[in-house]
C-alpha cells in the first residue's frame, strides 16, 4: 500500500512538472508573437520616413526658377515612393513630402529661406 501511495505522489509530481513546462513553452512561443508585430510596424514606418526624406531631397535639388509651385510623384520599381509638393513662399520655399511604404505614409514639411538655400549651395 505504501508503495502504491509513493507511486501516486511521484505520478502527481510528474504531472505538475509537465504542466509547468507546458506553461513555460506556451509563454516562450507567445512572446515573439507579441514583439514581432511591433518591430515590423516600426520598420515599415521607418521605411516610409526614408521615402519621405528622399522626396525632400528631390525637392531641394529641383527648386524651379520661374514656377511658383510644383507637384511631383516619385516612382521606383513600379511603386509610389513619395509625393512632393514644392511652393515658393515669401522669402523662402515650402516643401511637403509624403513618403509611402506598404499601407503606411509619413508626411514631412520643410521650410527653407532663400538665404539658407544659397549658403548650402541650392
Amino acid at each position: 500500500m505504501l508503495f502504491y501511495i509513493c507511486k501516486e505522489n511521484i505520478f502527481i509530481s510528474l504531472i505538475v512538472k509537465v504542466l509547468r513546462m507546458k506553461k513555460l513553452l506556451v509563454l516562450f512561443f507567445l512572446i515573439p508573437l507579441v514583439i514581432y508585430p511591433q518591430s515590423t510596424f516600426e520598420q515599415d514606418v521607418e521605411l516610409a520616413f526614408q521615402n519621405a526624406k528622399q522626396g525632400i531631397a528631390w525637392g531641394l535639388s529641383n527648386i524651379p526658377d520661374s514656377k511658383a509651385s510644383m507637384d511631383k510623384s516619385i516612382i521606383k520599381d513600379d511603386k509610389l515612393i513619395a509625393d512632393v509638393k514644392l511652393s515658393k513662399e515669401v522669402e523662402g520655399v515650402k516643401i511637403t513630402s509624403v513618403g509611402y511604404y506598404n499601407t503606411y505614409q509619413v508626411t514631412i514639411t520643410a521650410y527653407r529661406s532663400f538665404e539658407s538655400l544659397k549658403k548650402e549651395g541650392f
